[in-house]
């Protein structure tokens, strides 16, 4: 397992090593122990999460706060997506800032996204298949989100306007600027 730096404190990019021969490939997607002594961050997952999406799906900008916070390690199954995590922890010296990172089927980079962080994906294939572990247990009530769109984080979510596709919960989110971080 090789840690690549984002820039964002904690937010990290993950590949795997890979084992391929003439039958394939293989490679240990997570183990605790690895994760936790190259990076000295918890890897204590307790829910695993999977989607499916077509071409111009951008799943805007999520989150849980306070104690049902999430810590997230994401990865592609199959086809390509724009990973985008965002800063939302007030006090942070990287507050607000975003990283956009491409996983794919193909190079099988996990991104690993910390509690206080926004998180939302672009597909960019003509589907994909999205799986992420999180290190708490899903609550309605705690859910947060910020609109895709918001001008203060301007994030090129890469799929054009007309060709977006976005759920009308994430049509209505609040901006960044009001987000409530507990």
């Amino acid at each position: 397992m090789e840690i690549q730096e984002t820039g964002l404190k904690d937010c990290l990019i993950i590949k795997p090593r890979l084992f391929d021969d003439s039958r394939g490939y293989f490679f240990e997607s997570f183990n605790q122990t690895t994760f936790e002594s190259k990076t000295g961050l918890s890897g204590n997952f307790v829910q695993d999460n999977q989607s499916f999406s077509s071409y111009g799906v951008i799943r805007a900008l999520h989150a849980q706060k306070g104690e049902y916070a999430q810590a997230k390690l994401v990865r592609v199954l199959s086809g390509k997506v724009l990973d985008v995590a965002v800063d939302a922890r007030k006090g942070s010296p990287t507050y607000s800032q975003h990283v956009a990172v491409e996983l794919s089927a193909e190079n099988k980079l996990q991104l690993y996204v910390p509690r206080g962080f926004l998180h939302g994906f672009a597909v960019l294939s003509e589907t994909a298949e999205f799986f992420y572990k999180c290190d708490n247990y899903y609550n309605k009530e705690s859910e947060q989100g910020v609109m895709y769109n918001d001008p203060t984080l301007n994030i090129n979510w890469v799929i054009p306007q007309e060709k977006q596709l976005i759920s009308d919960k994430d049509l209505i989110l609040n901006s960044f600027a009001s987000l409530s971080n507990e």
